[in-house]
């Protein structure tokens, strides 16, 4: 979509439509690299032994090896759910804030700065939805715990008894800048990446640009919020029992983490991130304004 052409935003329920749809579609193609990702930043570095995992690919293969194909999809029942009011609020509150914002930035076309503040605000939002669900989903991923809990519902159960609703929001902090630096890295990176290319002259090379730009900036954003993300795992890991949190916090969680195994484990688990995240973001953003574009079309004038 060309800056000249300027047509009217669509109404914030097809955002939140398409969102929905990308979220599901990118889920299901990407979702064995997200237990990947949180084995290895579960699993501690000690003086000595072997690592249990040693990668993305020598991960993959001992999950199914050794606890079955089906272990590569544990705790996407409560991402499934989740996933479509996920990426609909990452989207929707994205356009609702890109509105709320557009007075402070006057002229034509998506400014850099306004999808920055846009996206960091969208990802604040995204993360009081998420926190409950993401929190089930470690506790069904790590396999140290997988026998104590018979599902998502019996989770929800123990962390309940033992710290109350207020514990399904364990880690909010770390949740919430974890998905501030992802969506403002993803969102704000985008205009300005697309201002590098040439401008698509045909529908496929639109495509090509949307699959560029939103592969970059998943890239961008999964650099930016990995740190927060290994810290917000091990939190929301951890009981909040007496004695037994590790880590008390995003800030007593990064010092503890530096101290005791040094700042390349803040970066543990980015390459099957990177790899689910980046590319993920190229197909979300490219599902999303597929979408768009065919109902642009079907609504006609002012929207195209």
């Amino acid at each position: 979509m060309s800056a000249s052409a300027a047509p009217q935003p669509l109404p914030t329920y097809v955002t939140l439509v398409s969102g929905a749809t990308a979220g599901v579609v990118e889920l299901m193609c990407l979702y064995p690299l997200d237990v990947v990702k949180t084995r290895l930043q579960l699993q501690r570095s000690s003086a000595g032994g072997a690592a249990p995992y040693r990668g993305v690919i020598h991960t993959l293969g001992r999950i199914a090896r050794d606890e079955g194909p089906g272990a590569l999809y544990r705790g996407i029942g409560p991402l499934l759910l989740l996933e479509a009011p996920k990426r609909a609020i990452k989207f929707g509150a994205n356009d609702f804030w890109g509105k709320v914002f557009r007075p402070l930035f006057p002229g034509r076309g998506t400014n850099a700065t306004h999808a920055l503040l846009t996206g960091c605000t969208a990802g604040a939002t995204e993360s009081l939805v998420v926190v409950p669900f993401e929190l089930v989903k470690i506790r069904l991923q790590d396999r140290a715990q997988t026998h104590l809990y018979r599902g998502p519902m019996d989770v929800v159960r123990k962390i309940v008894a033992e710290s109350g609703w207020a514990g399904l929001f364990r880690g909010l902090p770390a949740t919430m800048v974890r998905h501030i630096l992802w969506n403002g890295g993803y969102f704000g990176s985008i205009p300005l990446i697309r201002s590098y290319l040439r401008p698509p002259t045909n529908k496929r090379e639109r495509m090509q640009n949307m699959l560029f730009s939103g592969t970059l900036g998943g890239f961008i954003g999964t650099v930016l919020n990995t740190p927060a993300d290994v810290v917000k795992t091990r939190i929301q890991n951890t009981s909040a029992g007496p004695g037994q949190q590790k880590y008390r916090g995003i800030v007593h969680g990064f010092a503890r983490i530096l101290r005791e195994e040094g700042p390349a484990a803040l970066y543990k688990g980015f390459l099957p991130k990177v790899v689910r995240l980046a590319p993920g973001g190229g197909l979300l953003l490219f599902v999303v304004e597929s979408i768009n574009s065919q109902v642009r079309h079907l609504l006609g004038p002012p929207y195209i």
